[in-house]
């Protein structure tokens, strides 16, 4: 009765979730769209009608290549304990992933779990163990990219930054105060936590928060036992992932005459705001075009016509490889389990 009870809660939790995140998806493009006037809602619309869609297509195969090389890393974590599961199964449990995650915050981890063990025959258990190491080295991955898109911001960009921050606050500290504060406050947090952290460990929060950074670090390590190959070939493909996601944008700027002249600078801008849209709605819904919009009006001048029209085809085509792939992997998957049961 209690195992029922728990499940019918987890339910109904993941169905509040998805209608949380994507009541924002949804708020963001009501809000946007409250801002427009029939003129420029036409213009919207003659702007997508008017992009050249072989480029939309290039960016569908573009995204297509990045979700392959992330199957290709994962696969690499499946050495140390065993298993090596071909390309097409992992592929596939990558983009159903993905689609999973359209539906529901985070399914997917747990359904490219569920369809290797159909296809592959890998324990739940152990594939899991190795999605958590990939999304704890995907977290430190993304801070460090956009520690370095905010350290290293591009001309238009980092004076976009400057005077939006300069709106809010009359005085801001010159990088070299700047850097000096934060190398301060990093030596503060090192020296708290070698002399005095240990004492707070029986405090039950504070024990959590420990094991969750050593399990973080943890896992980040893990992949320097892989062997010297491996470990090399993982940082490889992982360069190529975020490589991909930002010449993604850099396609898709090739389709409006607007945006045709800008660059790999402006692309990785755009990834940095079209990423930060990815975590605050259900699959970026609504935010991820927004912040792109934003991104490119802003700092780059486009017109919001152009840029709203931009930053949907750039999200839209991503989804749409994912829905069109996924949900073929879906129905070979659930086939391939019937005739596995029967």
């Amino acid at each position: 009765m209690s195992d029922a009870v728990t499940a019918t809660t987890r339910r109904w939790k993941d169905l509040l979730r998805m209608v949380f995140f994507l009541g924002i998806g949804f708020f963001f493009i009501w809000w946007f769209l409250l801002k427009l006037d029939g003129e420029q809602k036409s213009a919207i619309w003659e702007s997508l009608k008017g992009a050249d869609y072989w480029w939309v297509v290039v960016c569908v195969v573009c995204s297509l290549l990045s979700h392959l090389v992330r199957a290709l890393r994962w696969r690499l974590l499946f050495g140390p304990i065993g298993f090596r599961p071909g390309v097409s199964n992992i592929f596939g449990s990558v983009i159903v992933a993905y689609l999973g995650n359209l539906a529901f915050p985070r399914a997917g981890e747990v359904m490219r779990c569920a369809t290797l063990r159909t296809s592959e025959a890998i324990p739940m258990e152990k594939s899991l163990g190795t999605v958590v190491t990939e999304r704890l080295i995907d977290t430190v991955a993304f801070a460090m990219i956009v520690l370095l898109g905010l350290l290293v911001m591009f001309g238009q960009a980092k004076d976009w930054l400057y005077d939006t921050l300069s709106v809010r606050f009359s005085a801001l500290p010159n990088m070299a105060v700047l850097g000096g504060v934060i190398v301060v406050l990093i030596v503060a947090i090192l020296l708290f936590y070698k002399f005095c952290w240990s004492r707070l460990l029986h405090i039950a929060l504070v024990a959590r928060i420990d094991e969750l950074v050593r399990g973080m670090i943890g896992g980040v390590k893990s992949i320097f036992h892989m062997g010297t190959r491996r470990t090399l070939l993982f940082l490889v493909y992982s360069v190529i992932i975020y490589l991909l996601y930002i010449l993604g944008g850099l396609i898709i700027f090739r389709a409006f005459g607007e945006t045709t002249w800008l660059g790999m600078r402006a692309a990785f801008v755009v990834y940095i705001f079209g990423s930060v849209g990815m975590t605050f709605s259900q699959g970026g819904i609504g935010v991820y075009p927004a912040l792109v919009m934003m991104a490119l009006t802003d700092i780059y001048g486009i017109s919001t016509t152009v840029g709203t029209a931009c930053g949907w085809l750039l999200w839209g085509s991503q989804q749409a490889a994912v829905i069109a792939v996924g949900g073929a992997y879906m129905a070979y998957f659930s086939i391939k389990k019937r005739k596995k049961i029967s």
